[in-house]
């Protein structure tokens, strides 16, 4: 593959990061080494493969990461990729806390972007958790069997949201927290809208 081109509309980014910028720049270097398309989405530098997002780069405060879409598909031979929290069930990330590490680790990060890029040339779906396999808490599942427009709109919401309900009424850790955040985003889901609608 060759070498890809800076899109400037992802510029900003590289430069808005004092704390990371050295580590962005080689980061982008590397990414664009292995022959990605440079675009923006979600506010951050995603590279793809003919359309398809393959990975993307980001900052926390403690680290800056690279975070491969279907990283889950990857084989992983060195045991670097973190799954962030027990709910991302596709992505992965790999973090890196100075320059150091990454100029250390170029040709590893290489050999993980080019396989990221044959799991997308080999069209290989991520197989995700249904909806259904998700514990609905207590206080909402007594809401919908007692509110049957609540089901019904619920049921109609897409697995994405009802999956984000689910785990933001499941986050709460006294049942009293539950019920009051199920009857605060009744109406959102009665009208189709999602957690962050």
């Amino acid at each position: 593959m060759t070498k890809s081109s800076m899109n400037p509309k992802v510029d900003f980014y590289f430069t808005k990061s004092e704390k990371w910028q050295e580590e962005l720049e080689q980061l982008r270097m590397i990414i664009l080494d292995c022959g990605l398309t440079e675009e923006l989405k979600w506010g951050v530098p995603c590279y793809t493969y003919q359309k398809s997002n393959v990975v993307l780069i980001h900052v926390f405060k403690e680290y800056c990461a690279i975070l491969f879409i279907k990283g889950v598909l990857l084989n992983d031979a060195k045991g670097i990729l973190i799954q962030q929290t027990e709910n991302v069930q596709s992505g992965r990330q790999i973090r890196f806390t100075n320059v150091k590490e990454i100029v250390k680790l170029k040709p590893v990060l290489k050999a993980y972007i080019h396989e990221a890029i044959e799991v997308e040339k080999a069209g290989v779906k991520v197989e995700l958790k249904k909806t259904s396999e998700y514990k609905i808490p207590e206080e909402f599942q007594k809401k919908l069997d007692n509110t049957p427009a609540l089901k019904k709109a619920f049921e109609a919401l897409t697995p994405g949201r009802q999956r984000g309900y689910i785990y933001y009424f499941s986050q709460a850790k006294q049942s009293k927290t539950r019920e009051d955040r199920v009857e605060k985003y009744m109406p959102q889901i009665l009208i189709g809208k999602g957690l962050d609608d």
